[in-house]
């Protein structure tokens, strides 16, 4: 395998026009417009078509391996003969727990391309967390980079069914997946042998929290992998000439679907980062001559929070894609870094609902044109702040929000003889059923809750204004709070835990927070090991409050609305409060002095 150049060989002349947004919808509908006119051809398909017309172009780029669109389609190959070796087919998954890197593409795509599912598991998971999601794609073999074979053995424990384990970087020839997939040609597939293998079928498994309770497995087809990647070609406007830098996580579905793919459907580049540094980011969008970036608004406040440098002033950027970038930063996130062109959109894993804010309007997640909205009907619907369950009429159906209401955003589920956009739901049918709304405005519709309370402007834009119910964001992830109860209530010590999101001055989204009821075992060097053991970092409580109990109601259901309205502040609260320090992770006393310092940015969490 050679190492694509890092930078072009030339570069197009002058900056690019921008469109109108009316070109931009037509562009996108264009894209996807193939999809179900050729029900057998994948985005595999698609990077092989690219490697026959430009086998030398990049397509994957990182530090430590990059693909051309040629080395790419072999690479893909060697994995759906090795997979296709072992009888994975439809019906049959393999996980996948490995970092950022161009390799983890070519897996997924060369292992759906025969019909298997690729489950793909966030490398912060461990123990229970883990075990849990890898027992949820039941799969029988597992691909494990090198570096993750700790977290893969603190799982072991408490799986129902180990998985056959492939190694990838390993000296063990009985896991050495290196040494399985060179014993495969790179040539393509016959159509015998992938098999009948269409757009229907599924082909990736990503993991969302969802609104309550651990993991739940999204079902991702073909489909939806191949409108995702030809829709935000068409918005983004993508060309050859592109390059996209993600240092987003690949096992998300916008770092490592949406993003990646909307390229490889363009013919363009992806720079794969590791991960998101604030101080490399300018480097690595000057070093490697992008054009395009993936934010999530967490990336952006981080970056603006950065000392100037040299590199942030000599980009060839003309896009910034992405979501949760907040109106009060908007403006001047474009204006210091000199981004031509900001482009907002709304999306969830395993959603039917998209948003895009093509004309760029600051603090909008985006709007439905009139023309698409029989396409992709919508509404906003008002809820009870208590349950989160809708509110209905005397006639039983839901109540729509006028403009200026807050309310959550619905997306109606279609079919073949209905418009709206198909749910594909969970592997846990009785997950899925949770997610659909019947009977909202007429008998017999159906429609997929987001979870997320909006609202509408008089002008047609949607913004985003929570979550519904009990799941916040943190970090960019949706951070569930019985999921965190449950590793907490474990903890020795611990005899009652509430958790819930506050918010934080200057920070997107909402921070963790848990008030504990304990006794004299309760030990803070003991609880902090713990929950490092058992959470990803992001859900790690940033606050602890000491309470002698927690108010519930009758039927033993936790009152957190006093807990979330008093939040972390010593004016407020009588009891002990605790902070997690950022640097040391030891949980600290909390005083006004502290606090005060924290609402000033002082303390970043």
């Amino acid at each position: 395998m050679k190492t694509a150049a890092i930078r072009r060989a030339t570069k197009p002349g002058g900056p690019r026009r921008r469109r109108s947004a009316a070109k931009t919808w037509l562009q996108a509908i264009a894209q996807t417009a193939r999809v179900e006119a050729q029900p057998r051809r994948l985005l595999a398909d698609i990077v092989q078509e690219w490697a026959q017309h430009q086998p030398e172009r990049p397509a994957l780029l990182s530090d430590r391996q990059s693909f051309t669109y040629g080395e790419l389609t072999a690479r893909i190959n060697r994995y759906a003969r090795w997979a296709r070796g072992l009888g994975l087919q439809a019906g049959r998954t393999v996980c996948l727990l490995m970092p950022n890197q161009p390799d983890y593409l070519a897996c997924w795509l060369g292992i759906s391309n025969v019909g298997a599912t690729v489950a793909l598991i966030n490398t912060k998971l461990v123990g229970r967390s883990l075990a849990h999601c890898i027992d949820l794609a039941d799969a029988d073999h597992l691909i494990l980079a090198a570096d993750c074979v700790d977290a893969f053995e603190s799982a072991r424990p408490h799986l129902r069914r180990v998985p056959q384990s492939w190694i990838l970087g390993t000296d063990d020839a009985s896991g050495d997946l290196d040494a399985a997939l060179a014993a495969f040609e790179p040539s393509p597939l016959s159509s015998a042998e992938r098999g009948d293998v269409t757009i229907d079928q599924r082909a990736l498994l990503i993991y969302t929290s969802g609104t309550t309770g651990l993991p739940k497995a999204a079902n991702i087809s073909h489909r939806r992998i191949l409108t995702w990647g030809g829709w935000f070609a068409g918005v983004t406007d993508a060309s050859i000439d592109d390059r996209l830098y993600d240092c987003l996580p690949l096992h998300h579905s916008v770092g490592g679907v949406a993003a990646p793919c909307s390229m490889l459907c363009a013919g363009a580049s992806v720079v794969i980062a590791e991960k998101f540094s604030a101080s490399r980011f300018w480097h690595d969008i000057v070093r490697f001559d992008c054009t395009i970036f993936q934010y999530i608004g967490e990336l952006c406040r981080y970056l603006l929070k950065a000392q100037s440098s040299e590199p942030e002033a000599r980009h060839r950027l003309r896009l910034a894609v992405g979501n949760g970038l907040r109106g009060d930063i908007w403006e001047v996130f474009a204006s210091r870094f000199a981004i031509p062109q900001i482009l907002e959109f709304y999306a969830a894993t395993e959603g039917n609902l998209s948003l895009f804010n093509v004309e760029g309007k600051p603090g909008s997640i985006g709007r439905i044109p009139p023309v698409l909205a029989h396409r992709f009907p919508a509404s906003i619907i008002k809820v009870d702040a208590d349950s989160g369950g809708p509110l209905r009429s005397e006639a039983g159906l839901c109540i729509a929000c006028a403009p200026g209401e807050t309310g959550e955003a619905i997306g109606r589920i279609g079919s073949a003889d209905r418009d709206g956009v198909p749910f594909e739901g969970y592997t846990d049918p009785a997950e899925t059923e949770k997610k659909i709304l019947r009977n909202a405005f007429t008998e017999g519709d159906a429609w997929f809750r987001t979870g997320d309370l909006m609202l509408r402007d008089e002008q047609g834009y949607l913004h985003f204004v929570d979550r519904v119910g009990d799941t916040f964001r943190w970090k960019g992830e949706n951070v569930s709070t019985s999921e965190v109860n449950d590793a907490i209530r474990d903890c020795p010590g611990v005899l009652d835990a509430s958790t819930y999101g506050v918010a934080v001055s200057g920070a997107d989204g909402r921070a963790g927070m848990v008030a504990l009821v304990v006794d004299r075992r309760f030990d803070f060097g003991i609880f902090r090991e713990h929950v490092s053991y058992r959470l990803p970092r992001y859900a790690v409580p940033a606050f602890v409050r000491l309470c002698q109990a927690l108010e519930a109601t009758d039927t033993f259901k936790q009152k957190k609305q006093r807990l979330i309205r008093e939040g972390f502040d010593p004016s407020a609260v009588d009891d002990p409060l605790f902070l997690r320090d950022p640097t040391t992770g030891d949980y600290v006393s909390m005083d006004r002095a502290v606090y005060g310092r924290i609402v000033a940015g002082e303390i970043r969490l």
